[in-house]
């Protein structure tokens, strides 16, 4: 490997460490008490490499939140050729499970914290495009499926609305640790087992 290959590589492995620093300590001690120097210190790097990296704690925060969308839309790119809808929009629900279960710290990144949002309100940024580029992908599934005479008599955007939110719902609370303390009979699938029932219910609309 040249010396710059190695080089490029070594950066690119440090801005990693970094940003799954940053994702822990946020979601451990939320983000206002989150510096860049409880950062560097939890990597045993100097503060001035991180700053080499990201001009600023919103930096982090915006590279985090974009890269957790990035990594979850590239889950539903296998999907892409699944030609049923509904088939798609079943498998779309399980994926969603899996990235949440797997990814739990980016997860309430992503969906719970609302320091994403605050950040985007300050850079007067308009809309939330990775949100509504995830939730337009559902959307057309859901359309899909009404015009394939699933959902008769229901609508796309609330129905849409209506899963995405019952499924990130159950994740959260899993999450949480909230469903835990209910002390379920299969904790670790309750989750999985909730939305299959759920799955039931959406096969006879």
């Amino acid at each position: 490997m040249a010396i710059a290959d190695r080089k490029a590589k070594e950066k690119e492995q440090l801005k990693t460490l970094i940003l799954n620093s940053a994702r822990k300590l946020f979601v451990q001690n939320g983000v206002e008490q989150t510096t860049i120097r409880s950062i560097a210190k939890n990597i045993d790097y100097s503060v001035g490499t991180v700053y080499l990296y990201f001009k600023d704690k919103n930096a982090i925060l915006n590279e985090l939140h974009s890269l957790g969308f990035a990594q979850l839309g590239e889950q539903f790119k296998v999907l892409a050729n699944v030609e049923k809808p509904m088939e798609r929009l079943m498998a779309m629900g399980r994926l969603y499970i899996n990235f949440a279960m797997e990814n739990p710290d980016m997860y309430e990144l992503m969906f719970t914290l609302k320091a994403p949002m605050a950040v985007l309100n300050e850079s007067k940024k308009e809309e939330w495009d990775e949100g509504k580029s995830a939730f337009g992908v559902l959307k057309t599934t859901v359309e899909q499926c009404i015009n394939q005479h699933h959902f008769e008599g229901h609508k796309a955007e609330p129905l849409t609305f209506m899963i995405w939110g019952l499924v990130h719902g159950m994740c959260s609370l899993q999450i949480s640790d909230r469903a835990k303390a209910v002390h379920f009979e299969n904790e670790d699938q309750i989750v999985s087992a909730g939305y299959e029932e759920f799955l039931k219910i959406l096969k006879k609309l």
